[in-house]
């Protein structure tokens, strides 16, 4: 049978991302384009005691629970916020979700008509990106340097386009890691305010920073603070915690604890999380109440600290992006340039002149080795001189290896050319 497919959804089944994936369950196969963090650091043992501990609870843990998530989890998630951020935010406006991309999915969805404009930051998230083509959305891309997103840029922007929403990730964008000062968080803020624009800010990466101060390889406008999240509030506590209404907050546990676990979130004003509750029931009813249960066992057990995680975790991915920068000063790579990210996952790498990071990744596939190619992160023509790499989810050989194919790679092509 011959099937007609919705035409939106053709870029999406001719993305490279489905081959990475594929490629990417090969055994040899090494993988710096997809977004994982390192699963020798999940806290597996604990995790299984947790588990012990919510199955031995009784037969609740596999029943239906709350459509808006398992509220000792939102509650915890509100003490949270109030003990390390101030932010002050009701249990009732939050809701659970299966991962950050289902809680863009069901703003984009309550919020977006088709050609709605829409604003971005340039680059961005890839996920972001896919559910904003799928509904149909005009996307705008909004420029940015070292403090951020240039605020005479995004008002004329926003008079020009009159759009709904801004999707923003103050700390740590996906893919440059970059990180907005406190001073353009707020003017961002007040240009949204003023010409009554949601913002849908995504803080999936914001525990993940690198305190220590790196070597500069160029003056590339992303990413030049050295100052670390929690020196600066989320657009959502500059909001008071969405009783502004004027934002949206957005993470999940993913990339801190397991992504197995699918649990993410969204918060903020109240008639957006019942809008957002009432779609997610035609989604999936719920998101699992066993995962949520089992994360808040682990959250809330003794022998778990939560923050001592997130400080082995910075510690780790600190290692790590120091390993990626010495290689990224080998020969292979002499002619990239790339800014260092204050923190997040990612290297946001542009190659040398003239090299499409398309036509790259289709030598570097038979290699055994993947990146992310940044068509898939950019609005317009600069994604496709840049690359995205992931040096998290990589062991140490794994990232030798990989980034000395994809080095080998380059130098093919810089040679033929």
């Amino acid at each position: 049978m011959q099937y007609s497919f919705a035409s939106r959804t053709a870029a999406m089944l001719a993305s490279p991302v489905r081959h990475i994936r594929e490629n990417a369950r090969r055994h040899s196969f090494i993988s710096l384009a997809e977004e994982l963090p390192a699963q020798e650091l999940f806290p597996v043992k604990l995790l299984e005691e947790a588990a012990h501990d919510v199955f031995g609870s009784g037969p609740d843990a596999l029943q239906y629970g709350e459509p808006e998530g398992y509220f000792p989890l939102r509650a915890w998630l509100a003490g949270e916020w109030e003990q390390r951020k101030g932010v002050r935010v009701p249990p009732g406006q939050i809701l659970l979700t299966t991962g950050s991309q289902q809680a863009i999915d069901l703003i984009v969805r309550l919020m977006v008509d088709e050609r709605d404009p829409v604003l971005v930051e340039n680059p961005t998230s890839p996920g972001c990106l896919q559910v904003l083509s799928m509904q149909g959305a005009q996307v705008v891309p909004v420029e940015s340097d070292e403090a951020g997103v240039i605020p005479d840029k995004l008002e004329a922007l926003m008079i020009r386009y009159r759009p709904k929403l801004f999707f923003a990730t103050p700390t740590f964008t996906n893919p440059t890691g970059s990180l907005w000062s406190a001073a353009r968080r707020q003017e961002i803020l007040d240009l949204c305010r003023h010409h009554q624009v949601l913002v849908v800010e995504d803080d999936s990466y914001g525990e993940l920073h690198f305190k220590q101060k790196h070597e500069t390889h160029d003056q590339h406008p992303y990413g030049q603070s050295r100052k670390f999240a929690e020196a600066y509030p989320s657009l959502f506590a500059l909001d008071h915690a969405g009783q502004g209404g004027q934002v949206l907050y957005i993470g999940s546990f993913n990339k801190t604890v397991a992504p197995g676990l699918r649990t993410g979130w969204a918060a903020g004003p109240a008639p957006l999380i019942e809008g957002m509750y009432a779609l997610k029931q035609l989604a999936d009813m719920q998101s699992s109440t066993m995962n949520q249960r089992l994360l808040f066992q682990l959250l809330t057990r003794s022998r778990f600290q939560w923050h001592e995680h997130l400080a082995m975790l910075n510690k780790e991915y600190s290692t790590r992006l120091q390993l990626i920068l010495e290689l990224l000063k080998r020969p292979f790579w002499k002619d990239v340039t790339y800014h260092i990210p204050s923190g997040g996952m990612y290297v946001w790498v542009r190659l040398p002149d003239g090299l499409d990071s398309a036509l790259l990744l289709k030598a570097a596939l038979p290699k055994g080795v993947a990146f992310m190619p940044g068509a898939l992160c950019a609005v317009g023509e600069e994604g496709a001189s840049h690359i995205r790499l992931n040096f998290s989810h990589p062991g140490r050989e794994q990232l030798l290896m990989g980034m000395n194919l994809i080095g080998e790679t380059i130098s093919e092509f810089t040679a033929r050319s």
